[in-house]
């Protein structure tokens, strides 16, 4: 063995390594780019769901944006109103809370509700079937299919299948992020304040006289629910009842309206019975003030001409 070589080849390579090691070291002083101290307090704060909610890739790419000025620190959707305000504190910067949003569903057509036109025997998503069958596998081109890509898709287990078909979303867990509502094909899923416990259970855009034809728990548009409302907290777009937030009183009145109960409230919600009571008071005042109205207009003499005023002999030159 010749310990020589074997000396002379470990330092040969001791050295090598040693002067890498050097210039790495120097090029990383030189080449280094400094970062915002804040970045790594933000990401810190940040619950770490990488959801993409809030439109960029992951908390480290969002917790850049909002320290370089370009996001708004409220669009972390998991994190709500304390980590705004926790990042808030961070930069030094006052933020105002959102109010809190979850998912919610605007479609009651189950497999035993809504007709079926087209038997599907394919990959299981509803983006293979939008593919494949643009107008959907229901009657209703606006109905949910059920698959449950919104399920596949939640990083926060808010939304399972239920036994009818129809995504049921807990919204204690459900942060509002929106990929949900993104992902769904047919925008049966909507962000809605959570606070707001009217919701509108229906996006159909068939025919009225359709609609019995397609669905059993279809809207109707026949336009009760705002003529029922006192406080006019709905009003009548895009063919179907739209709630006015902040309008809505909770009462109840026009979920009882509606026949096929397109209009309901978020689970466990119970309506205040007096609030109820103020509505049908405010209610009954209205139709009074209107049946009045009209009786007026009815009996008021309708206006003659004076004879000894009109010309005689035709037009006057």
């Amino acid at each position: 063995m010749d310990w020589n070589t074997i000396l002379i080849s470990t330092g040969t390579l001791g050295g090598i390594g040693a002067a890498a090691a050097a210039l790495l070291a120097g090029a990383s002083r030189v080449l280094r780019v400094e970062e915002d101290p804040r970045i790594e307090q933000v990401t810190e704060a940040l619950p770490g769901a990488n959801c993409g909610g809030c439109g960029f890739p992951g908390c480290a790419g969002f917790a850049e944006a909002v320290v370089a000025g370009k996001a708004d620190p409220t669009l972390c959707a998991p994190g709500g109103a304390a980590i705004a305000q926790t990042i808030g504190d961070i930069l030094g910067i006052t933020v105002e809370a959102k109010q809190r949003q979850v998912a919610r569903l605007r479609c009651q057509g189950s497999k035993d509700r809504a007709v079926v036109r087209v038997t599907y025997d394919g990959m299981t998503s509803c983006k293979a079937v939008s593919l494949l069958v643009p107008l959907g596998t229901k009657k209703c081109a606006q109905a949910c299919e059920g698959l449950g890509d919104c399920v596949a898709v939640c990083v926060f287990d808010a939304i399972r299948m239920g036994d009818d078909g129809l995504p049921v979303v807990d919204e204690q867990a459900c942060t509002g992020c929106g990929k949900c509502v993104t992902e769904c094909p047919k925008s049966v899923l909507i962000l809605h304040p959570y606070d707001e416990k009217l919701s509108v259970g229906c996006g159909n855009q068939v025919a009225p006289k359709l609609v019995r034809k397609v669905c059993e728990v279809g809207c109707l548009h026949c336009r009760v629910c705002v003529r029922t409302c006192p406080y006019d907290a709905l009003q009548w777009e895009g063919n179907l009842p739209k709630r006015i937030d902040g309008k809505c009183k909770m009462c109840g009145l026009c979920v009882e309206a509606c026949k096929t109960q397109v209009l309901h409230f978020a689970s466990g919600f119970e309506v205040d019975p007096q609030a109820k009571e103020q509505a049908k008071r405010l209610l009954a005042e209205r139709k009074a003030a209107e049946a009045a109205k009209k009786a007026a207009q009815r009996t008021k003499p309708k206006e003659t001409k004076d004879p000894a005023s009109a010309p005689v002999g035709g037009e006057p030159s």
